[in-house]
């Protein structure tokens, strides 16, 4: 029977209908939607500078497969044929995954080594800060000291905005900074760790207290690296008191202006109080010595010190009322009230022998082994 035209539109319609209904997309959306959001993990996690073969061989392949797509939108196939496109898209889409997972188990690692690296940076360069405090050695380091803290400041600002290879970039610049530092402050004060050296110093001191006992006086003995004056009556101490030195009181004084405080033996020329000084009370000290000025005209002929040098003066054991002058004299400081009981207890004439340090466990030395023992732990 045939049917007629109403009826042949009405099954055409039908037969579509069945037909769309059991065909599916070219692409699942979902899959699409899926390596978009690995696209963006990946950007998240930094591939692009940590990992640039694995992404950019990922974003290749994602840039041409969404040609495509784009290309086989309106594409439409039945449940049972296959699609090379989705095949290709899955292959993508695991490979990101697992450079994601690798990317997350390296930044974990990363993250575990910066922590440990940038808080041990952190610990060092207190130490160093604290021991550089101790010898009054800033002097010594100038602008080192700013730099370091800088690059230890740049480490944990990078760590903590999570960009853990920059971070380790830092601290290995900061550690070779502190290191560069230890090292000059061994250059400049290894003679606190110097065998022969103290021994010097202890013989000048030992010569200093055998004088007291023998003439049954007074006399002084100053331990730069320890920052004590000590006095001594008919060879016996009676009291130390805490000075402060020049600002660069731990070097071996070498010309007027440089901030050391002398070392060698001395006596006192004159006792000047209230009027006749610039500080609270003061004994005058006579240097330059005759061992002084030989060092210095030595010094001199050696090129060592420039011909414009003058060897300076001037230098007294006083009270603290001009502590700015006083560091840069090169002068040894006590606070008044010591200073008071100083005055009194010595007349002009009285010894004043001034050494580096008076044993081998110093203040300078033993700040001096920790900071080379911990250089290299980081």
């Amino acid at each position: 029977m045939a049917l007629d035209q109403t009826h042949k539109k009405t099954l055409a319609t039908f037969l579509c209908i069945l037909c769309l209904a059991g065909c599916v997309q070219a692409v699942p959306p979902d899959l699409l939607t899926a390596l978009e959001a690995i696209d963006q993990d990946l950007i998240a996690l930094r591939a692009p500078e940590v990992a640039p073969e694995e992404y950019g061989q990922f974003v290749r392949q994602w840039v041409s497969l969404k040609t495509r797509v784009q290309l086989d939108d309106d594409l439409i196939r039945w449940p049972w044929e296959s699609s090379a496109l989705e095949t290709e898209l899955r292959w993508l889409f695991a490979y990101g995954e697992r450079t994601v997972a690798q990317l997350h188990e390296k930044h974990a690692a990363q993250h575990h080594t910066a922590q440990t690296k940038v808080a041990r940076l952190e610990e060092q360069l207190r130490l160093m800060t604290s021991k550089v405090e101790s010898i009054h050695g800033r002097i010594l380091l100038g602008e080192k000291v700013v730099h370091t803290d800088h690059l230890v400041k740049q480490a944990r600002s990078f760590f903590e905005q999570k960009d853990y290879q920059r971070a380790l970039q830092a601290v290995e610049k900061a550690h070779h900074a502190l290191k560069v530092q230890t090292s000059l402050l061994s250059q400049e004060l290894g003679r606190y760790a110097d065998d022969s050296r103290i021994a010097y110093w202890q013989a000048l001191a030992k010569q200093t207290i055998e004088w007291s006992r023998i003439h049954q006086s007074t006399a002084i003995v100053v331990s730069k690296a320890d920052g004590e004056l000590i006095l001594y009556r008919h060879g016996r101490k009676v009291l130390s008191y805490p000075v402060k030195l020049g600002f660069n009181g731990m070097l071996e004084k070498r010309f007027q202006g440089d901030g050391a405080t002398p070392e060698g033996r001395y006596r006192v020329t004159d006792k000047r109080g209230p009027g006749q000084t610039q500080f609270y009370r003061a004994l005058a000290l006579d240097y330059p010595n005759a061992e002084d000025r030989r060092r210095f005209d030595l010094a001199k002929k050696s090129g060592r010190i420039g011909a414009a040098r003058g060897i300076g003066g001037q230098i007294e054991i006083h009270g603290a009322d001009n502590e700015l002058l006083a560091q840069t004299l090169g002068c040894v400081m006590l606070d008044n009230s010591n200073m008071a009981v100083l005055y009194e207890g010595v007349a002009v004439g009285t010894p004043v022998t001034i050494v580096g340090a008076l044993s081998r466990e110093n203040a300078v030395a033993v700040a001096l082994s920790e900071l080379t023992q911990r250089r290299d732990e980081i």
